[in-house]
């Protein structure tokens, strides 16, 4: 359920006084963590934290794919999530054979597009830094996927995505709004990136929101677009196309699909949607849905298309999926106004110059 949809803002309203408890139980904790009653661990290696103050739908993932793709080749990376909505629990380290219910989809997805990287999941990520580095001992970075919540390791490096369309300064406590911690706690953060910009977003604009988020002497603000590349197909690997002959039936089960559909709005010739909640476990009946809702449409050109944090979710299902023309749509952040070198200059420098 994707919880932006307006129809269901004035429901969330009347969630309202739950989110005072919710709000008091952060803030206790965070005063907590910045007098250090609760403390913070650090390791002697670059740890780079990837996360937002709201949940969901902010590119986490398409970021860490981007940190992983411009460092691969200079440095041994390794990356720790939390493995959300998997079958098990604790450190677990992804293998030749490992998949998604195992350690998750979004860590599952690094892994299967960069499979030279150690991709590794823990809870407790205090406790599973300590058994990534004992089996990876060369490790030189790690990148922490989620992780601006997780005060118990302290980054040495906070990357803070805020969605352009619901800025975290606009936004509330959950669960009548999306933030799951508190405005100010973005002072922890070194560098800011507002992602799911438009692309025609000019230099006012930028400098608007800029102002509003009004980042502290020591913070970067970056921007960012989505940019879609060319689809594949889920086993065959074979590209596809997407333009205004073809007719789409889209699949997804993630937090925040409108940026997709915006797309396709543009691109295809018109689109049907299947939408499950985030992270959803697709089963054998999901699968009948969707090749009989597929069935339905009568255009002649037409696909079915999901994302690739689906996909991973859904390649279980690959001698069945074979024969059928169901593509995966790839997606990457794109920085405007010239700033991914500077970005990327930024997170070289804090790795070389890191002593431990």
């Amino acid at each position: 359920m994707n919880l932006n949809f307006p129809l269901l803002r004035p429901i969330r309203m009347l969630l309202f006084p739950l989110s005072l408890p919710y709000a008091l139980i952060i803030l206790m904790r965070n005063w907590c963590y910045d007098r250090k009653i609760l403390s913070s661990s650090e390791f002697n290696l670059p740890i780079i934290g990837v996360g937002n103050l709201a949940v969901g739908g902010t590119g986490k993932s398409p970021m860490v794919e981007w940190l992983i793709r411009e460092l691969k080749d200079e440095f041994e990376i390794a990356v720790l999530s939390r493995g959300y909505k998997r079958k098990t629990t604790g450190y677990a380290m992804a293998g030749p054979d490992t998949t998604a219910l195992e350690i998750g989809d979004e860590p599952m997805l690094f892994h299967t597009k960069f499979p030279d990287v150690s991709v590794a999941v823990g809870e407790e990520r205090m406790v599973a830094i300590p058994q990534l580095l004992h089996d990876r001992p060369s490790t030189r970075v790690i990148i922490m996927d989620d992780a601006f919540q997780h005060r118990s390791v302290r980054a040495g490096l906070n990357i803070l995505l805020t969605d352009c369309s619901n800025l975290f300064t606009r936004d509330w406590w959950l669960p009548s709004g999306d933030l799951r911690d508190a405005p100010r706690s973005a002072r922890r953060a070194d560098l800011i990136v507002v992602t799911k910009c438009p692309d025609d977003l000019d230099t006012e604009q930028r400098e608007q929101i800029t102002r509003e988020i009004a980042p502290e002497p020591h913070q970067q603000v970056f921007f960012s677009a989505i940019q879609y590349g060319t689809p594949y197909h889920i086993t065959k690997k074979n590209p596809g196309r997407v333009d205004d002959k073809v007719e789409v039936l889209l699949i997804t089960g993630i937090a925040n699909p409108a940026p997709l559909k915006r797309w396709l709005n543009e691109k295809s010739r018109t689109y049907y949607e299947l939408s499950y909640s985030d992270h959803h476990i697709f089963s054998i009946d999901d699968l009948n849905t969707m090749i009989r809702r597929f069935n339905a449409i009568p255009a002649r050109n037409k696909i079915i298309l999901t994302t690739e944090k689906d996909a991973v979710r859904l390649t279980k299902f690959a001698q069945e999926l074979e024969s059928w023309p169901f593509y995966v749509i790839p997606i990457e952040p794109r920085f405007l106004f010239d700033g991914q070198q500077r970005f990327k200059d930024l997170i070289v420098k804090f790795i070389t110059g890191f002593r431990s």
